[in-house]
């Protein structure tokens, strides 16, 4: 069977993190929800790494226990039941590799809790001054529910700005669907 064309955005995200990720790596998944990028960045990390997993929902941090402790990774994984607006008070300046975020609201959740646009600026700011020179930044958008559209455009428009500063940076969408498709930002630091 082919993978599907265009990939998920999430296994997108993945494929870019993939190349820079190397084992022994400290890196961040900003958005934890179910655990499925905090298993992913585990596994990239190898047994030396670290991954710090933040969320602010109680059943985000359990959901995501579980997974990497039934996979065996919880050693490599240490999570935060905060905001990742405060992601700098556990991590250095400019000591990650990555930083993922998956925004939105909580799968099987309640939908009415989500991500918001002044927040995430916030966190994504954060994110640019742990992010070491060369470490990516992958941000995964929803524009399909009104806060999430709100959030989508001052994501692309904030990311956009770190052109300014000497950043590459892309965006991945479908085009021509019924709905706002979700689509994936990804920048590079210089």
């Amino acid at each position: 069977m082919n993978p599907p064309f265009p990939p998920r955005p999430t296994h997108l995200a993945w494929t870019l993190l993939r190349e820079v990720i190397r084992p022994g790596d400290l890196v961040i998944d900003a958005t934890a929800g179910n655990g499925h990028d905090t298993v992913f960045l585990a596994q990239c990390v190898g047994p030396t790494g670290k991954v710090l997993a933040f969320d602010v929902q109680a059943e985000a941090i359990h959901a995501t226990s579980e997974k990497v402790s039934s996979l065996d990774l919880a050693h490599r994984v240490t999570l935060h039941q905060i905001c990742h607006t405060r992601m700098e008070e556990f991590v250095a300046p400019e000591s990650a590799t990555a930083v993922m975020f998956n925004l939105g609201y909580l799968p099987g959740q309640d939908h009415a809790l989500t991500t918001t646009a002044a927040q995430t600026i916030r966190a994504l700011e954060a994110a640019t001054r742990v992010l070491g020179p060369g470490g990516i930044l992958s941000i995964l958008c929803y524009p399909g529910h009104p806060e999430g559209a709100t959030e989508a455009d001052r994501v692309e428009t904030w990311v956009t700005s770190l052109t300014d500063h000497g950043w590459r940076v892309a965006k991945y969408a479908m085009i021509g669907t019924k709905k706002p498709a979700p689509f994936l930002v990804a920048g590079r630091k210089p």
